[in-house]
């Protein structure tokens, strides 16, 4: 695989690995980059823009997907659609149909090329699907399909666009740049399906979001590391860092809010939205064809959501740090259930599936942390602390709160005005697969439940 140096990684304490600890003393060594893939510049974003093309060999795969996007393939159910673009799909998909079966054995001697070749067909899948005229059958061809399937196996993610595919491995640079770390201002989308700018500032929100949050993650560290010494002087750090938290939350939350600058609501809700359906969030449920699925050793995919902000692993992060995923995702995602633990985890385990497997384990050893933030909080009566932990889990709800405006903004709104046109009464969802406006008002509502009762602590 393709990393750089270990040193160059961002890493956490790992207490469940006992390498010649003097004394039987927990060793808190930190963990090499191929661990997590998480990088102490960019965070979960690559240390370099991703790939950009892929070597010659998998070059029909290239030239098809650039002429997707210099086409300006339009919305099968596009309404006023021209009998002359409808030609235009139709002649792009029958060039994909006669593709080339291409091989990937290649391919799996780097990480970068099975991202890019992923990246690539799972661009040209849904270039490919949601350009077909309305009740047409969907069936994916077999130069597609089988070389997706595999790709995403072994990269253990489901054949369908995902968050990463739009946002961590989708930027480059403007101009080139010395700097390690990326200015936010000097970035740019590498694919886009309408070549706009709103849907290029749609996906750099997240991606800027993304590296603001790099120092939330080196925070959670150095947290972690003085968890482990636990003296007072540690419990005065980490009051600080939470303090310094709480900042950067409020940054992102800055941050989330200025897509209102550069995205139009309308614009992402009508012509930019449709592109990322997977089956799982179209209203419809139709069924897709992978041509050349019984030749393969691979069941039908379980999951074909499509990339949601639910798949992003920085606010994944946020919650099992501050403790607060126990009541962050309490609800039922059908707005029906008990709202019971089991019930939290199906869900972030069900977003974690779309997340890069590096990741998933980042976040899977963030929650088997020994000791958790939260419970050092709660018993360790030190006022400071608590005030300093609320004031990071309030921010967090805020957060949400501002969530909920851009979602409402960007997808409920538009959705309703159109839906009161149609007359239609279709429970609204995200392209997660939630129903959207419940889940979110419990998420953010929950969040807010985390906050720690400053009275009885100072009584205790």
């Amino acid at each position: 695989m393709d990393h750089l140096p270990a040193d160059h990684f961002l890493s956490l304490p790992r207490p469940d690995i006992l390498i010649g600890s003097p004394g039987g003393v927990v060793d808190t060594t930190t963990l090499a980059a191929h661990d997590f893939d998480v990088d102490n510049r960019t965070g979960f974003m690559p240390p370099h823009p991703p790939l950009a093309r892929l070597p010659g060999q998998w070059e029909p795969w290239e030239a098809i997907f650039q002429e997707a996007q210099e086409s300006e393939l339009q919305l099968g159910d596009r309404p006023g659609l021209t009998d002359a673009q409808s030609r235009v799909s139709e002649t792009w998909r029958s060039r994909v149909r006669n593709l080339p079966l291409l091989p990937i054995d290649d391919l799996k001697t780097s990480e970068v090329m099975l991202r890019r070749g992923r990246h690539v067909l799972a661009w040209i899948m849904h270039f490919y699907i949601h350009s077909l005229p309305p009740n047409a059958s969907i069936v994916i061809p077999r130069p597609i399909t089988i070389p997706l399937l595999k790709i995403s196996a072994q990269l253990q993610l489901p054949p369908v666009l995902t968050y990463s595919d739009d946002v961590l491995y989708n930027w480059d640079l403007k101009t080139p740049s010395e700097s390690p770390v990326p200015a936010l201002d000097n970035l740019r989308s590498q694919s886009l399906f309408t070549n706009t700018n709103d849907e290029q500032e749609f996906y750099l929100t997240s991606a800027r979001m993304e590296l603001r949050g790099v120092e939330a993650l080196e925070l959670m560290r150095a947290t972690m590391d003085e968890a482990f010494v636990g003296d007072d002087i540690a419990m005065r750090r980490i009051t600080g860092f939470l303090h310094r938290l709480s900042t950067v939350i409020d940054e992102l939350k800055v941050l989330l809010l200025s897509v209102r600058e550069g995205c139009n609501p309308e614009v992402f809700y009508h012509d930019i939205r449709p592109w990322f359906k997977g089956a799982d969030s179209d209203p419809q449920k139709p069924e897709w064809i992978f041509e050349g699925l019984d030749e393969l050793d691979i069941a039908y995919p379980s999951e074909l959501s499509g990339p949601s902000a639910g798949q992003s692993s920085l606010v994944h992060a946020l919650d099992i740090f501050l403790g607060v995923d126990r009541y962050s995702h309490s609800s039922d995602i059908t707005g029906e259930g008990s709202g019971d633990i089991s019930v939290k985890k199906a869900f972030l385990s069900r977003m974690q599936s779309y997340m890069p497997r590096h990741h998933r384990h980042f976040l899977n050893h963030l929650s088997n942390n020994p000791r958790p933030l939260r419970d050092i909080v709660m018993g360790g009566g030190d006022q400071k602390l608590l005030e300093a932990y609320n004031e990071a889990v309030g921010s967090l709800k805020t957060f949400r709160d501002a969530h909920i405006i851009i979602v409402t903004l960007y997808i409920i709104g538009p959705a309703g005005r159109a839906r009161s046109q149609q007359e239609s009464e279709t429970p609204l969802k995200g392209t997660g697969g939630t129903e959207l406006a419940k889940f979110l008002k419990d998420v953010r509502d929950s969040t807010a439940g985390a906050l720690l009762n400053v009275e009885a602590q100072a009584d205790s």
